[in-house]
């Protein structure tokens, strides 16, 4: 049956967007294909964030700094949308590469087996070439479909998901229980996940295009796989029933180096440092257990993740 924008929303959290709104809002408003709603659910933005969007069209929702949670709000938002069948994600800076993007990225829950759907990321006009290589390597110019079936073949690299530009069908997020609260981050990995044990299908729609990427510092690659370590330690069962992520990891590696033999050589030093750091971090994530809190805050990413485990243990 195929989706109808009266039944789809948009869903977009922020925080001092302000510098990416000139170029997100029209290329949202360009879209040939507009949901029927588009929500914003603002944590406490300083630099007029909640004003700009409101004037744009989008609902919004105002929650204070400390309650913003990757899972938990997000879900909150899916409650707040009643008789909503689709449920589209944004990040603040991810911009439509095209009008065709949201329509491409819908299409494929006319098939009433597909759960979730991400679309393609590729670089920023100004990324870098290690920024860059990240986007080319994990979001392939060809579309694919996954099942239960493909989880032997694919193996952790089948939760891949990405929240960035995702879509949801209510039901299946339902079925497995919505984004769960008090994760790190990775929500959309973790529903992708179960979506795929409980027999949904996950859809990589490589045509529906976003522009996405980081230049991230070596200090920033530290903590963001520290963080990815300490999910990847919280949700266990992940690496039980799908594997190890080492693999992949080494496969990046490699594909990375022979990227910037080819597209910026001066990089390479650099690059091997970066992975030597990364390793570090996701092992520290990993055994993150033996760690004070100060320590895991200090090397974390998502500082407000452990001042919120700090609030709900206790002085």
């Amino acid at each position: 049956m195929r989706v109808l924008p009266e039944k789809t929303a948009l869903v977009i959290p922020t925080l001092n967007a302000a510098a990416h709104l000139d170029e997100l809002v029209p290329a949202i408003k360009a879209q040939k294909f507009q949901p029927a709603r588009w929500v914003v659910v603002d944590s406490g933005s300083t630099d007029g964030t909640p004003d700009a969007l409101a004037e744009a069209g989008a609902e919004m929702i105002l929650i204070d700094k400390k309650d913003f949670d990757h899972g938990g709000t997000r879900q909150m938002v899916v409650d707040h949308l009643l008789n909503v069948e689709i449920v589209l994600f944004m990040t603040q800076d991810a911009v439509p590469a095209d009008e065709e993007a949201f329509g491409r990225l819908v299409s494929v829950f006319d098939n009433d087996r597909v759960g979730a759907a991400y679309g393609r990321q590729i670089p920023h006009l100004d990324a870098g070439p290690i920024g860059s290589h990240a986007r080319i390597f994990n979001y392939p110019d060809e579309s694919h479909m996954l099942t239960r079936d493909d989880i032997a073949v694919h193996g952790f690299k089948a939760t891949m998901m990405s929240n960035s530009f995702s879509a949801y069908r209510r039901t299946a997020l339902s079925a497995v229980g919505g984004f769960p609260s008090g994760t790190i981050f990775g929500e959309d990995a973790l529903v992708a996940a179960k979506m795929l044990l409980s027999g949904w299908t996950k859809y990589y729609v490589a045509d529906a295009t976003v522009r996405h990427s980081h230049d991230y510092s070596l200090a920033e690659e530290f903590r963001r796989y520290f963080d990815v370590g300490v999910f990847h330690n919280r949700e266990a069962w992940m690496r039980e029933r799908f594997g190890t992520a080492e693999g992949e990891g080494m496969r990046f590696v490699l594909s990375e180096l022979r990227y910037l033999l080819g597209h910026g050589a001066y990089l390479v030093p650099s690059a091997v440092v970066r992975t030597g750091l990364k390793y570090l971090a996701y092992r520290l994530g990993l055994m993150e257990g033996r760690l004070p809190l100060a320590l895991k805050t200090w090397l974390s990413m998502h500082k407000g993740f452990w001042r919120r485990q700090a609030q709900s243990h206790g002085p």
